[in-house]
């Protein structure tokens, strides 16, 4: 009994050594476990913070590769600046800028609503800001870095090309004025001639002075076109609109070409609805009507009929202009509207400035509408539609004895 006791109390013994040394050894584990661990911790922060560093670095990189800005920032999420080009310093209200966020460095609702609007929308965008009647380009871009993103923000001053644009503008808008008094002058000699007492008696003085009437004409409308182009250009163009009859509208912006019009024996004819009201601006749409009529008589031939349509549709209006002539080719369908293009100089002689149609295009939207031209493969002859807003007929004025309408208290828009 003695010895089998000596024996347990040896293995238990035993046992307890073991079990010391086993924790010991779990012990040891758990320190190295928890060295892992925040190496781990660690390498992964260095991983981290080297990843933010190459977006940033990246971010640069592609924001200063747009060279023909100024001054060059990124920001992050927060609208804190990351890294700033050094140009850029100059441009902040405080020096020590890396760290503080946009409204503390600039002072510009715009700038900063155009950076908000990059991080919403997820896309560069442009737009136009002043700073202490200082004029600015601001252009920004998007980027990401995982699940990082960035503002690359780019600033270019061109206080000095709104100058200059403004004194282009000046001098078009004088130019024009120069040119319309003259003319005009010279345009009632000339139509003072035409009277029966006054009439010269030599047909081919009767033919000359006709030829000198057209003449004038052509430069009178280029010295209007000159001044549209300085009045769009300076946003200085006011729409009032009022609900007029669609039909007196054309038919008046028609007559002023019937002179026009008769030269080459062509018919101006109008299907429009005498019910038929439009919200417009009487004047500046009978401008946009006489470029699309006159353009139809330059490319109609003699002999020929131009044709005025509208069509009704649930909340606008739809008015066309069609001729016979060449029409215009599929590819030029857009080009056609801007400013100083001109499609095929070989059959136009070189005429005209090539603002007509853009000046369209621009009265037109300032109307809430479009405007566009239908293509060769959609049939034969020159075909321009533009929508309209549609009125109310009970909102039509009605017409007075003389045929003229009673005024209205107008809507006014800026067209600008």
């Amino acid at each position: 009994m003695e010895a089998a006791a000596l024996i347990l109390f040896a293995v238990s013994l035993g046992l307890a050594s073991i079990a010391r040394r086993q924790q010991r050894k779990l012990v040891a584990l758990e320190s190295s476990l928890a060295s892992r661990d925040e190496a781990i911790r660690h390498l992964r922060a260095q991983l981290q913070t080297a990843r933010n560093e190459q977006a940033e670095t990246a971010a640069l990189s592609s924001a200063i590769a747009n060279v023909s800005f100024d001054s060059v920032m990124v920001l992050d999420e927060d609208l804190k600046l990351v890294v700033c080009k050094e140009p850029a310093v100059n441009f902040c209200k405080v020096k020590e800028c890396i760290g503080e966020s946009l409204p503390e460095l600039i002072d510009s609702p715009d700038l900063l609503e155009l950076v908000e609007l990059t991080l919403r929308e997820d896309e560069g965008l442009e737009e136009h800001f002043i700073v202490d009647e200082q004029h600015y380009r601001a252009r920004t871009r998007m980027l990401h870095s995982g699940q990082r993103r960035f503002v690359s923000l780019a600033i270019q001053d061109i206080s000095e090309l709104v100058s200059l644009n403004r004194s282009r503008r000046d001098l078009v808008a004088n130019i024009s004025h120069e040119l319309r008094t003259p003319i005009t002058r010279i345009r009632l000699i000339i139509d003072s001639l035409f009277l029966d007492a006054d009439k010269p008696k030599r047909k081919a003085s009767i033919q000359s002075l006709k030829e000198i009437a057209m003449e004038t004409d052509a430069l009178l409308w280029l010295a209007q076109e000159l001044l549209d182009l300085s009045m769009i250009e300076s946003g200085q163009q006011i729409l009032r609109m009022v609900p007029m009859p669609l039909k007196q509208v054309v038919d008046e912006a028609s007559e002023r070409f019937e002179a026009q019009a008769e030269m080459k024996d062509l018919t101006i004819i109008s299907h429009v609805p005498a019910k038929l009201g439009a919200l417009c601006d009487a004047d500046q749409l009978k401008r946009a009507l006489g470029n699309l009529i006159h353009n139809a008589i330059k490319w109609s031939p003699a002999h020929d009929a131009i044709t005025i349509t509208a069509a009704e549709q649930p909340d606008e209006i739809i008015v066309s202009v069609f001729d016979n002539g060449p029409g215009v080719s599929d590819e030029l369908r857009e080009r056609i509207f801007e400013r100083f293009y001109q499609g095929d100089s070989s059959r136009s002689g070189d005429e005209g400035t090539g603002l007509g149609l853009a000046i369209c295009k621009h009265i037109v939207e300032a109307h809430g509408g479009r405007i566009w031209a239908e293509g060769n493969s959609q049939g034969r002859g020159g075909r321009f539609s533009l929508t309209l807003l549609k009125a109310d007929a009970e909102l039509l004025p009605a017409a007075v004895d003389d045929g003229e309408l009673p005024e209205q208290e107008p809507e006014i828009f800026a067209a600008g």
